[in-house]
C-alpha cells in the first residue's frame, strides 16, 4: 500500500519521512503559490461549457434535495408502519390485543437501535460496497447511498413511537376495568416510555438540534436508558398480567414472547457500545493556533473509520475520522502503528484540545471504529473529493488508502501555516495536481464550477464533498443537477 503518512512519537516528533513525501514536501510552497496563475474560475467555466445550474428548478428541489433517500427511507418506513397499524385497527375493530402491539412496537426499537450499532452498520457497509467496478454506474450510485442508513433508525424510532402510543392507551384502559397493582405499574411505564420517547422526537428535530447539540446528546442518551430501563419493568409486570389472563407459567410466557427476545437485541446495543468505553492516551501535534492533531498509540487503525472523542462521557461526544499513522521499518516496510485525527476550532470543547498541549493526556473512546460516507468511495473508477478547511481530515484516511484514483479540491485558508507540511503533502500524495485554494490569498473559490471542472478533466464517476452543510448542500446539489453523482455528510441524521 502505497501511503505517505508521518509517524508520531510519545513526545509528538516526527520520525523520517518517505523519500516521495520529502518530494512532495519540498514543491508544495512553490506548487500552492502557483495555483492562482493556473487556474481561473470563469476560464474553467468558459472553457468546459460548464451548465449555469445555479438556480435548480422546483422539480429538481424536490427530487434531489426534500425527497433524499434518506428521507424516503424514513417516509417508507412510517409508511409501512401506519398501514399496517391502520389494517390491525380495522381488523380488530379498534381492539387489538395489547401483546401484538407491544410487539410491533418493540420491533421497530430494535430495528432503531440496531442501525445505531457500529459492527452491524460496519457489516452493512461492507455488503454494500463489495461489488465490483464491472457492474453498472447506476446500480453503484444507487448502493454508495448506504451511509443513508439513518433513515432506518429514525423512521423505525418514531414508528415505536406510534405504536407505544396505542400501547400506553391500551395499558390505560385495562388499568380502568382491571385496577390491579401489576396492571397499574404496566400503565405507569407506558407513560413514562411515551414521555422519553416525546422527549427524544422533539430534541431530535432539525433546528433544536443544530441549536442545542449538547442538550440533544443528552435528552437522547438518558431518556433513551430512562426507556429501556421502563420497558424491562414494562416486561416483567406485563407478562405476569398475561400469564394470569392465560392461566400459564410466567417462565413460559416470558420466554415465548417477541417483545421479550426484541428488548434482548435492543438492550445488547446499548449495552455492547459502552461496554467498549476506553480511556486512552492522546499525544498532541500542534499544527496551529487553529487545529491541531491527536495521535493515539492504543491500537492500529485501518482507513476508512472515525471514532467517538470525550473527556466528560455523560454528556457529550464528539465524532472523527481516523487518519492512520506509520513507521517506516529497517526493512522500508511502512507498519501502521496507531492513528490521529485532525481537530480544528470549531467550538469550545475542540478549542480546549487545541489549547491542551499535554503529551499524554487522557480522553475517552467509545464504541467500535465506524465506516462513514468515504467508505463508499471504494465503489467508483474515479472519484472528486472535495473538502473545506478541516474537512480535509477524513479525507487523509481515503488518501492512505490509495485504492481510488482522486483528483482534489481543497479550499482552506493559510494551508501550510494552519495544517503544516505533513497534512498538505498527503493532499499532495492522493493527488500531485490537487488544487490547494488558499482563500486568504484568493478569496473563496466558485466551488461548483471547480469541481466540475476536476469531474471533466478526471472524467470520475462520482464527487465525494467532506465540508460544513451549507458547502455540502451547495455541491451536492450543484453536481445532481447537472448528472454527476455526488456524496456529502447527513447532518440531521
Amino acid at each position: 500500500m502505497a501511503t505517505q503518512q508521518q509517524h508520531k512519537h510519545h513526545g509528538g516528533s516526527d520520525t523520517s519521512l518517505p523519500s516521495k513525501q520529502d518530494t512532495v514536501v519540498a514543491t508544495v510552497n512553490s506548487s500552492i503559490s502557483d495555483l492562482g496563475t493556473l487556474r481561473n474560475t470563469e476560464v474553467v467555466a468558459q472553457a468546459n461549457g460548464f451548465p449555469n445550474r445555479d438556480a435548480p428548478d422546483l422539480i429538481e428541489k424536490v427530487r434531489y434535495k426534500y425527497a433524499s433517500t434518506y428521507r424516503k427511507i424514513f417516509g417508507g418506513i412510517f409508511t409501512i408502519n401506519l398501514a399496517v397499524l391502520a389494517a390491525v385497527l380495522v381488523v380488530t375493530k379498534a381492539n387489538p390485543a395489547s401483546w401484538v402491539v407491544v410487539s410491533v412496537a418493540s420491533a421497530n426499537l430494535m430495528c432503531c437501535l440496531l442501525f445505531r450499532q457500529e459492527n452491524f452498520v460496519n457489516l452493512l457497509y461492507e455488503l454494500f460496497t463489495c461489488v465490483p467496478h464491472s457492474w453498472p454506474l447506476g446500480l453503484r450510485k444507487r448502493l454508495a447511498k448506504i451511509y443513508h442508513y439513518g433513515g432506518c433508525h429514525s423512521g423505525a424510532g418514531t414508528a415505536a413511537a406510534v405504536w407505544y402510543f396505542l400501547y400506553t392507551a391500551l395499558a390505560t384502559r385495562d388499568f380502568v376495568n382491571d385496577p390491579q397493582t401489576d396492571v397499574l405499574v404496566n400503565m405507569v411505564t407506558s407513560w413514562i416510555v411515551v414521555l422519553m420517547f416525546l422527549m427524544i422526537l422533539v430534541a431530535a428535530h432539525p433546528s433544536l438540534r443544530r441549536r442545542y447539540h449538547d442538550y440533544f446528546e443528552m435528552f437522547h442518551r438518558f431518556a433513551g436508558w430512562v426507556a429501556l430501563g421502563s420497558f424491562w419493568v414494562q416486561v416483567a409486570f406485563a407478562v405476569q398480567v398475561r400469564a394470569r389472563q392465560q392461566a400459564r407459567p410466567v417462565g413460559i410466557v416470558l420466554v415465548t414472547s417477541p417483545n421479550f427476545w426484541f428488548f434482548c437485541v435492543s438492550t445488547s446495543c446499548s449495552l455492547l457500545s459502552w461496554s467498549r468505553l476506553r480511556r486512552h492516551s492522546v499525544y498532541p501535534e500542534k499544527l496551529s493556533d487553529h487545529a491541531t492533531r491527536l495521535h493515539f498509540l492504543y491500537r492500529p487503525m485501518k482507513p476508512f473509520f472515525g471514532v467517538k472523542l470525550s473527556d466528560a462521557p455523560m454528556t457529550e461526544w464528539h465524532a472523527f475520522a481516523t487518519i492512520p499513522d506509520t513507521t517506516v521499518t529497517n526493512t522500508g516496510e511502512i507498519r501502521i502503528t496507531g492513528f490521529s485525527v485532525v481537530v480544528s476550532n470549531a467550538g469550545d470543547w475542540t478549542s480546549k484540545q487545541i489549547a491542551d498541549k499535554s503529551s499524554g493526556r487522557k480522553l475517552w473512546v467509545r464504541g467500535y471504529p465506524l465506516h462513514g460516507v468515504l467508505y463508499t468511495s471504494r465503489l467508483f473508477r474515479r472519484i472528486v473529493v472535495v473538502a473545506t478547511g478541516s474537512g480535509i481530515g477524513p479525507c487523509l484516511s481515503l488518501m492512505f488508502a490509495n485504492q481510488t484514483p482522486m483528483r482534489v479540491l481543497w479550499s482552506t485558508r493559510d494551508p501550510l501555516k494552519t495544517y503544516g507540511e505533513g497534512v498538505v503533502a498527503t493532499v499532495r500524495g492522493g493527488d500531485p495536481n490537487a488544487v490547494i485554494w488558499n482563500t486568504t490569498e484568493r478569496g473563496y473559490p466558485d466551488i461548483v464550477a471547480e469541481t466540475y471542472q476536476l469531474v471533466k478533466e478526471s472524467d470520475a464517476e462520482a464527487v465525494f464533498v467532506i465540508s460544513n452543510p451549507k458547502v455540502t448542500d451547495k455541491v451536492v446539489m450543484g453536481m445532481l443537477v447537472r448528472g454527476v453523482a455526488a456524496y456529502g455528510a447527513i447532518f440531521d441524521s
